[in-house]
């Protein structure tokens, strides 16, 4: 059976992992559309949260900031991200969690995208990597870096190149994976087989149509992917799996029992 999970807040993460009775979840540390330094709010700090989620056997994953885009050719912005970047890993390390997801990026519509896969190399190379990082594929952009199944291909060729490879995954965003068009299915095959495997599935339905490249995420059952599709991720991703739904948690409560009546 998948571990199934939703993103929470910091500061309450264990409680709620508590209330909705799951044994992962995904947080942010501090401000997620801030540059500022990751912050560790939980009583006891970094040493207070690895020990309540050991204690109460709750696996967390870290969101870092949405505003990191390490692919960028745009040095006031790239390398800001990386030192973020390296800040959340460490911060994430600190608490013991099982990896850090972090978009996948882009370039401007001016640059060879090529540049972008370059500048994953290179960060991926730079990085101290105290804990597992989790690359996202993203809903839109033509020159993001994690947008189609070929880009996440040659993300992957550039950053294998690299002795941190074996401290990296992947993270398959069904909401996003419906802004790019592909068929999801396939495409999570096919991101299965270019990475090596999914380390974390985010479940979420969409509001959108495909291809709009649109990322507004929808309670299960409740947008345009469908019950069978949905089913049909969570068993070919093979992964623990995250709720990223509207409605706090009582919509992920409303999300995991919509799953729990179809035996997931």
């Amino acid at each position: 059976m998948n571990l199934i999970g939703a993103h929470v807040d910091e500061l309450s993460a264990i409680d709620d992992a508590s209330s909705l009775d799951v044994p992962i979840v995904q947080i942010s540390l501090g401000d997620p559309r801030s540059w500022k330094t990751p912050k560790i709010s939980f009583p006891g700090g970094a040493e207070g949260l690895r020990s309540a989620a050991e204690e109460a056997r709750v696996g967390i994953y870290v969101h870092a900031a949405y505003v990191i885009n390490v692919a960028s050719t745009n040095n006031r912005i790239r390398i800001p991200s990386r030192k973020l970047l390296q800040k959340t890993l460490d911060a994430a390390a600190s608490i013991g969690a099982r990896g850090v997801v972090v978009h996948g990026g882009h370039v401007t519509a001016e640059d060879d995208p090529e540049a972008g896969y370059e500048n994953w190399f290179k960060a991926v190379d730079g990085l101290e990597i105290s804990c597992p990082l989790l690359i996202e594929n993203t809903a839109g952009g033509k020159n993001a870096m994690m947008r189609f199944s070929d880009s996440i291909a040659r993300v992957w060729e550039k950053i294998s190149a690299s002795d941190n490879i074996e401290h990296v995954g992947t993270v398959f965003d069904t909401c996003h994976a419906n802004g790019s068009g592909e068929d999801i299915l396939q495409m999570i095959d096919k991101v299965r087989e270019i990475t090596g495997g999914i380390s974390l599935l985010h479940l979420n339905d969409s509001r959108d149509e495909p291809g709009t490249g649109a990322d507004r995420h929808a309670n299960l059952g409740a947008g345009t992917l469908g019950e069978e599709l949905l089913i049909e991720a969570v068993n070919r991703a093979d992964a623990p799996a995250i709720l990223e739904t509207p409605g706090g948690l009582e919509g992920h409560q409303a999300d995991l029992a919509w799953l729990a009546e179809r035996g997931k």
